[in-house]
């Protein structure tokens, strides 16, 4: 159906008829979210982890028409949801053309807007506004003014239009403004200055504000949506009381509850269709990508106050397939199987996302790398061949046998050598896999083995010397020498 152009065609349309002449942005989110609640589906696509916990407080705030803050770590999805919001506005919304606050043709709240309806009357031209283009975002950093936000006088335009400054037809309109009849989002709430924020209350309050003296009446029709993380109430500013009072509701975020829900997020979000070869991800794999995330939640050593981000496991994911589609191109093999030395290549993944304590900060990010790893494989392993007799594997170890496994070599080199260990091949079946076929996922369930074990303290590990019975500390050096070692 054609959109009408002018006023008068307006007039003449069902967007003349109550409620979509009256209502409010709120409202218009309202209705149609009651309307996505009724029909099913989801409401927020992509979004996982939430459906029990955060979505339906975030529902709330929305029926009761309020305007929201959510409040939580990095990497918990918050900017992503507030993004999610424009889905719930209608599909194109009539403003009077030309206009810079997307001004409602039945009700304008600029100068500019009044006065072309009273020189045109039923011939103003009409414009539509898509969805998308309703939604307006900033992030917050301490240099953000009035004017980047609400707006400033705007000399050219008083001299070009011979206006006095005070006149609202020099100002030149801020995110805020712009942001008209949609969803105004800001990032990182507190780092706002309070002069800032102030400002911004008296926008949400009294619907006005002072530009260099002058008093300006700006009516806005708007939903206000905050993010931020719960460390910057203190390191780098906070939120004004009376603006945190006109928030309607507070939602505090959290990362994913269980390991399953957390791989399912990494495997949306990670990029893995990198075309050429076949990619092939072991599930067990994908599970201690998962872990080590979870594990660095855990860890005294690690900042709890600013959060491992659910960036982590999709960079190391991302990062590991990478190393293991470099090896598949220099030795020429068919298929991309990572391993997990493939995640021990992902290292310089985890270290830039980890936040350490003073302890941390000693024993060097690079270390705590690695051992997240290993225990992350320990995990694994423990409970998936919780059951499984792995005696004959360490007997082998304890014996004097030593192996050290080059990350990149063949799969097929690798399988002759995880083979000298007795029991080895046989106990991957505890994996759903057959040792005697697919022989690239074979030793990738043979490395796990192996750093569980090593995870366990049943074995030891070292880059230099492989995998090697667990010593004590006065064992002479040297013991297992004689071991394999192939590559």
């Amino acid at each position: 159906m054609t959109k009408p152009r002018t006023l008068g065609d307006l007039k003449n349309s069902p967007w003349a008829e109550a409620p979509l002449r009256t209502r409010t942005v709120r409202d218009e989110i309202r209705a149609n979210l009651l309307i996505r609640l009724t029909v099913g589906g989801s409401l927020f696509p992509g979004i996982v982890g939430y459906d029990d916990t955060i979505l339906p407080q975030i529902v709330n705030a929305l029926l009761a028409r309020h305007h929201f803050i959510l409040l939580g770590l990095r990497g918990q999805a918050k900017s992503r949801i507030l993004r999610e919001l424009t889905g719930l506005l209608d599909e194109r919304i009539p403003v009077v053309a030309g206009s810079e606050v997307n001004d409602d043709p039945f009700a304008p709240i600029s100068k500019f807007a009044r006065e072309r309806l009273g020189e045109c009357g039923d011939a103003t031209p009409v414009a539509w506004l898509r969805r998308d283009q309703r939604y307006v975002e900033k992030l917050a950093t301490p240099d953000v003014t009035i004017a980047d936000l609400i707006g400033d006088v705007d000399p050219i335009k008083a001299a070009r239009g011979g206006h006095l400054l005070s006149d609202e037809l020099t100002m030149h309109f801020g995110l805020l403004p712009r942001a008209n009849r949609g969803i105004f989002a800001i990032n990182e709430l507190p780092d706002l200055s309070g002069k800032v924020q102030v400002g911004l209350f008296n926008i949400m309050q009294e619907g006005d504000v002072q530009i260099k003296g002058y008093p300006v009446r700006l009516p806005l029709d708007v939903l206000l949506a905050f993010t931020a993380n719960p460390e910057d109430y203190t390191a780098r500013g906070k939120i004004i009381t009376p603006l945190k009072d006109r928030i309607g509701s507070e939602v505090i975020t959290h990362y994913p509850r269980t390991v399953q829900l957390g791989m399912e997020i990494t495997a949306q979000e990670a990029w893995t269709g990198r075309g050429g070869r076949p990619l092939d991800i072991p599930d067990f794999i994908l599970e201690i990508v998962e872990r080590i995330a979870f594990e660095a939640r855990e860890d005294k050593r690690v900042d709890k106050r600013s959060g491992v981000s659910q960036r982590l496991p999709i960079s190391v994911l991302e990062n590991a397939i990478s190393n293991a589609e470099r090896r598949t191109s220099l030795l020429g093999e068919n298929r991309i199987v990572p391993r997990v030395s493939d995640v021990y290549a992902a290292v310089p993944s985890i270290t830039g996302k980890l936040e350490l304590e003073y302890e941390g900060e000693l024993q060097g990010a690079d270390a705590i790398a690695r051992e997240l790893i290993r225990r992350a494989a320990g995990k694994v392993v423990e409970d998936r061949m919780g059951g499984a007799d792995l005696g004959k594997i360490v007997a082998w170890f304890d014996q004097g046998g030593a192996l050290k496994v080059p990350g990149e070599e063949r799969a097929e080199l690798c399988f002759q050598g995880f083979s000298v260990v007795p029991g080895l091949i046989d106990v991957v079946a505890e994996f759903g896999l057959s040792p005697k076929s697919d022989h690239p996922r074979v030793v990738a369930a043979c490395e796990l083995v192996l750093e569980g074990l090593a995870a366990q303290k049943r074995i030891s590990r070292s880059e230099e010397l492989g995998y090697a019975r667990m010593k004590p500390e006065r064992r002479e050096p040297g013991y297992g020498k004689g071991g394999i070692s192939f590559g």
